[in-house]
């Protein structure tokens, strides 16, 4: 349950979205505390399965007992020691039934720890990807702020010239100045993801890998999908209690014995003293046969009936829900590749007057600001396809924190 590594390629930062045949664990993402932290789980859960597996064992008793009196003139002393057992051999199959709650019940309790231990190291790769992400919005906007630079030269050249108005330049100092304080926003937002990340992870941003993720199919997500996993372990680990349970109330097949030491020094009889008799040794066993009659019996079985019930409809339930998530993802992905389109159309309408822009401004007919202006913009629109195939593979995130493959 430990080793769940996806279908992914990994990527390095120097070049974004590109592919690479290199390959990194899951856990790679998520700091050595982390790490050590679920390794304490996981230990912590083998060891209460092995206890949970075992508890039908019931203990050896060890005893003694040392009692001195004098009810006449001697002192009398006995000391007896002695082990014993009641094991249970038969439970009309509660025994097996115990066992395999048991099992379920570690392989439960491992898809929780492995639920908590993803979601974890999504959270890691999510902020990795935002904070690439974001470096992309703050060099597009320091493109408009340079757009916005441009603008403002222009509008005061043409106040200057008498051709523009006050009211225009006003508009494009505002205008100058909000773009530049998305980008301080921008900054700031940076800072604040790699803070994040370095709390649950020990990579550096900078160098770290990121992963492109692949399109998967709704039958893939559902067939290979952990929380899926959880619920139907759940689900069987309540229909063994429902046997565990029902046992408890059959008849119960034990094996008895004990073996025992007596000692007892200066005895006396109606006050007169006897000899000490020699130390005895015996031993007994024998069986029992037991069954409970409890008055609450059929309402703890149809207690134990109704949690397996609700767990089969929890299974659908949460398979429903995932469902939904899986069509939600697959909408905006849509939407996300009409924009990438969109993206890519402006980028080439913005390479074409570009294009020409260079043509008219080497013959002398456009200034350079004419021709800075289109190439920040074309700029943009190249910026602006990266930044949405990012927010692609976000969304497919959400489903890979569910998706996994043992192996």
């Amino acid at each position: 349950m430990k080793v769940l590594m996806p279908l992914i390629v990994l990527l390095a930062s120097s070049s974004l979205l590109a592919e690479t045949n290199s390959t990194v664990e899951l856990e790679d993402y998520i700091s050595t505390f982390k790490k050590k932290e679920f390794e304490y789980d996981y230990g912590k859960n083998e060891q209460e399965s092995l206890k949970l597996r075992d508890s039908w064992i019931n203990p050896l008793q060890l005893n003694y007992r040392y009692n001195k009196s004098n009810p006449y003139d001697n002192i009398q002393t006995n000391k007896t020691s002695s082990i014993s057992m009641n094991q249970p051999i038969f439970r009309s199959g509660g025994i097996l039934y115990g066992i395999k709650y048991a099992t379920a019940s570690k392989k439960y309790n491992d898809y929780t720890i492995d639920v908590q231990k993803r979601k974890l190291i999504k959270d890691a790769i999510s902020l990795l990807m935002q904070i690439k992400q974001v470096d992309l919005q703050i060099k597009k906007q320091k493109k408009q702020v340079q757009n916005s630079q441009i603008k403002l030269d222009q509008n005061r050249q043409e106040y200057l010239s008498g051709e523009l108005d006050s009211g225009f330049l006003d508009n494009a100092v505002i205008q100058l100045n909000l773009v530049k304080q998305t980008l301080f926003d921008l900054q700031a937002q940076k800072e604040k993801l790699i803070s994040k990340f370095h709390s649950i992870s020990d990579i550096d941003h900078k160098t770290a890998y990121i992963p492109i993720l692949k399109n998967i199919t709704k039958e893939q997500f559902l067939s290979s999908n952990i929380v899926l996993k959880l619920y139907e372990t759940q689900r069987k680990k309540n229909d063994y209690m429902k046997s565990v349970v029902l046992a408890k109330y059959l008849p119960s097949f034990n094996i008895v014995a004990s073996y025992t030491h007596d000692e007892v020094t200066n005895p006396s009889f109606a006050g007169t003293p006897v000899s000490s008799p020699e130390p005895t040794t015996y031993y007994n066993y024998g069986f029992n046969i037991s069954m409970p009659i409890d008055f609450n019996t059929f309402r703890d079985i149809q207690s134990v009936k109704i949690d397996h019930l609700k767990s089969s409809v929890m299974v659908e339930d949460k398979k429903r829900e995932l469902i939904s998530l899986y069509e939600q993802v697959e909408q905006n992905l849509k939407k996300y590749q009409k924009k990438i389109v969109l993206a890519q159309e402006n980028y080439n309408i913005y390479k074409k007057l570009l294009d020409d822009t260079k043509q008219l401004y080497t013959a002398g007919y456009k200034a350079k600001m004419d021709v800075d202006l289109l190439q920040n913009s074309a700029d943009m629109a190249q910026l602006d396809i990266l930044i949405y195939k990012i927010d692609k593979q976000l969304e497919l995130l959400n489903l890979y924190e569910y998706y996994y493959e043992v192996q």
